[in-house]
């Protein structure tokens, strides 16, 4: 008899999503069933808590002097306490609701696999190796990688002419990657941070020749997100031989481009300090005060498509929009090819604002969006930005924008990150495909379309991604 092989997955999956709801409704009981009484009164307590919490960070950072470090020890004892209050008097309750909890979450993610809720990755195209590649190296990025790993000499052996960046002196990294395009470079790459990639990138798009990209900088978010290795950044010189190029977008603030994000509002004036390089935490202790109360800094104003953002402390434009809904996967976006770019929009008001921001699952005082292009406004001519970590004035109005697919990537054919990654939970989803009954459980049927690009869309409620 002939087995239906997706009838059979599709019912596995069904059975999945009903285990993995029921888990989840028994992770939330067994403390309270375990605790009884005491067990409401501590979950209230624990929410009251967590507010406090929210509000003496805000605090924190919005006081000076002795009220400061009063509120900074109100931010750290309250959940210590409340922690060291549910174990011992939870213990137990808090264990099973544990397992209970990475039950829901292994059934859920088995329940959602292939129904659109993976790690889509652009698509990969097989090309000859490059005949004459330029490679720019900061041999200062990253501590010292480029000497660590002997980048230049391994590049060289691979047939690609290097230049180095003279350590203490001033370069024009775009003029140097235009005279090897002029000198006749197939392939233009760049060893350093993403500032120095952006650069060079954006000469590489401008000819539409491929754009190698060598992890050797502190942080390299822009590898990260193409999968390669930041730990070996050697290995990305594999792509000079063994290589797949991706077509990917590239942002633009204004005229500067960008390969992960353009920042505006608080954090960009901080970096603008001269004390900041030396004195990180001291100079944003003592700038942030006034600056989150508005009493330094610009009045914003954004716009993105409909929706406009008025006087939030920090806008965030991103080359393709992070993830925000799983606290696993922060700071990274599942693809670069969406063509559109991410905004995230934080605007408090006091501490009750900010303690809406931890408590809320659909919080006011956070706005997170998708546009295609972004006009950030100010009440003064000029606007601090932190472009790919580099601190810059750009003239107002800032117009930023994406280039959908400007840009050719070559990068090895096997690298550590292209594995896929598994899809977020969605509680609605999984309801549905729990309720659903023979093959109408089908996961094409399942898939709910993305808003559109201008719609303003909220951070997914914890029931449904924030645990994930």
């Amino acid at each position: 008899m002939a087995v239906d092989w997706s009838e059979r997955g599709y019912h596995a999956q069904r059975w999945a999503a009903r285990g993995a709801l029921a888990a989840a409704a028994l992770a939330v009981a067994t403390p309270l069933v375990y605790g009884g009484l005491r067990g409401l009164l501590l979950l209230v307590c624990g929410v009251a808590g967590l507010a406090l919490s929210a509000a003496a960070v805000w605090w924190t950072l919005t006081l000076r002097g002795p009220l400061r470090w009063v509120s900074a020890l109100i931010a750290v004892c309250v959940p210590a306490g409340l922690l060291a209050l549910f174990a011992v008097t939870l213990f137990w309750g808090l264990l099973m609701s544990l397992v209970f909890w990475g039950l829901a979450v292994w059934s859920g993610r088995f329940a959602l696999r292939g129904t659109g809720g993976g790690h889509a990755h652009a698509r990969e195209r097989r090309l000859p190796p490059p005949g004459k590649p330029v490679l720019i190296m900061n041999p200062r990025s990253g501590g010292g990688k480029v000497g660590r790993f002997r980048l230049r000499e391994k590049a060289e052996r691979m047939g690609a002419r290097v230049v180095v960046l003279e350590p203490g002196k001033q370069h024009d990294v775009t003029a140097l990657a235009r005279a090897a395009v002029a000198d006749g470079a197939d392939l233009l790459g760049a060893a350093g941070g993403d500032g120095t990639q952006a650069l060079v990138a954006a000469v590489a798009a401008e000819h539409d020749i491929p754009f190698l990209v060598i992890s050797a900088g502190t942080r390299n978010h822009f590898a990260l997100d193409l999968g390669l290795d930041r730990g070996d950044p050697a290995a990305c010189l594999d792509a000079l031989t063994d290589g797949v190029e991706l077509r990917v977008d590239l942002g633009f603030a204004g005229e500067q481009p960008f390969v992960n994000n353009a920042s505006f509002g608080a954090y960009a004036a901080i970096v603008q300090s001269p004390a900041y390089r030396d004195d990180k935490i001291g100079t944003s202790l003592e700038m942030l005060p006034d600056l989150l109360t508005g009493q330094q800094g610009p009045r914003l104003v954004a716009r993105a498509g409909h929706t406009v953002l008025v006087a939030p402390q920090a806008v965030l434009v991103s080359n393709n929009p992070y993830r925000t809904g799983d606290p696993f996967g922060l700071g990274r976006r599942e693809r670069l090819d969406s063509a559109v770019l991410g905004v995230l929009g934080v605007k408090l008001e006091g501490a009750i604002s900010a303690a809406g921001l931890l408590l809320n699952p659909d919080p006011s005082a956070l706005t997170v969006l998708t546009a295609p292009e972004v006009v950030i406004e100010a009440d003064r001519e000029e606007i601090e930005a932190g472009v790919d970590g580099e601190a810059m004035v750009l003239p107002a109005p800032v117009h930023c924008r994406i280039a959908p697919g400007a840009l050719r990537v070559r990068v090895p054919r096997k690298r550590p990150g292209v594995t896929p990654s598994p899809p977020r939970l969605d509680w609605r989803r999984l309801r549905k495909l729990a309720a659903t009954v023979g093959r109408t459980a089908a996961p094409s049927r399942l898939h709910r379309p993305s808003a559109a690009p201008h719609e303003p869309r909220r951070p997914d409620r914890p029931s449904s991604s924030a645990h994930q």
